[in-house]
């Protein structure tokens, strides 16, 4: 169980003009001004959840996964993870932790991948039945039994993160904080690292936490959306309720028999051309029953699909209602 009550935290950054006249000053006056990374941040999360942490950049997710994680002390608040203050408590609580900064690498660079397993096992002090058993497991899953093998800094990005996943689950901790996991990977990467997510929350009830900006991670992984803007909590539900909630607007496509649509009341054609059309409306003006009952009426059908808006869409219009 993860609890947030009330965090704050607030960091002074140093202010100074362009210019060397500038740089010299602050040696002997510093002005400084107060960034509010955090003010008041609640909620709770269950064993076993996944979760996905959004929000724009500067919004707080990363400073709330430090906390989280025992690196950060707030200001003000609580945070008890499984019955610990993971800043007061942190042997105890990184033990039942796993952490992946996608910018950050836990591993050491000039040496082969399982090298860095083996110190981290000694880190942790993982027996060596469990390690064995935990390194088998990972490393079949995430296809990473001839990279381990391979120097960190010989190995491409996407290889270099199924290990960094898999040395932060060689202790096999409860709980998963995963932030921005899938940057820069390509498609193929970014499946297995999903798919792996996938399997150790079904099969170990590791509880997940995902911070990204890849709304595809959220929409594959995720059930639950914590919304961050300025430091505050600004939603938190499903990610079928903020659907319905936002989602107004659909796309029709349409295969037709004929060279053109004619005008349709209370639709938009975004595209037309040769039996081939894009319709989108707005379900609070015309149900898609009714526009599909019109375009009929209109042209003989040969297929129609309906699309929702997209989860991106759906981010984009939750940063501008609340102004993030």
């Amino acid at each position: 169980m993860i609890e947030l009550k009330n965090i704050s935290k607030t960091f002074k950054v140093v202010k100074r003009d362009a210019g060397l006249k500038a740089a010299v000053k602050t040696f002997f006056k510093r002005e400084y001004t107060e960034v509010h990374a955090l003010q008041d941040v609640s909620f709770t999360i269950g064993d076993g959840e996944m979760v996905g942490y959004i929000g724009p950049n500067g919004a707080g997710k990363s400073s709330t996964i430090k906390i989280m994680s025992g690196v950060l002390t707030p200001d003000s608040g609580e945070c008890i993870i499984n019955g610990r203050t993971p800043w007061r408590n942190r042997t105890a609580h990184v033990q039942e932790i796993g952490v992946v900064f996608g910018q950050r690498s836990q591993l050491w660079w000039d040496v082969p991948v399982i090298d860095s397993f083996e110190l981290i096992r000694d880190i942790y002090r993982v027996a060596d039945a469990d390690y064995q058993k935990n390194l088998r497991a990972l490393t079949e899953l995430l296809d990473i039994g001839e990279i381990v093998k391979t120097p960190a800094r010989q190995l491409s990005l996407g290889q270099r993160m199924r290990c960094e996943i898999a040395a932060s689950l060689l202790h096999n901790p409860k709980i998963l904080f995963l932030d921005e996991p899938t940057i820069g990977l390509d498609a193929v990467s970014k499946i297995a690292v999903r798919d792996f997510v996938k399997t150790i929350n079904r099969e170990n009830g590791t509880t997940v936490i995902l911070t990204t900006h890849d709304m595809q991670d959220i929409e594959a992984l995720t059930e639950r959306i914590l919304l961050i803007g300025k430091g505050k909590i600004l939603l938190d539900g499903s990610l079928e309720e903020l659907k319905s909630r936002k989602s107004t607007h659909r796309t029709l496509t349409v295969d037709y028999s004929g060279s053109a649509l004619p005008a349709l009341e209370r639709m938009e054609i975004v595209k037309d051309l040769d039996g081939h059309a894009q319709i989108r409306l707005n379900t609070d003006d015309i149900s898609v029953a009714q526009a599909i009952s019109r375009i009929s009426a209109q042209v003989d059908v040969k297929d129609i699909s309906v699309e929702g808006e997209s989860i991106d869409d759906l981010v984009v219009s939750l940063y501008k209602e609340f102004a993030i």
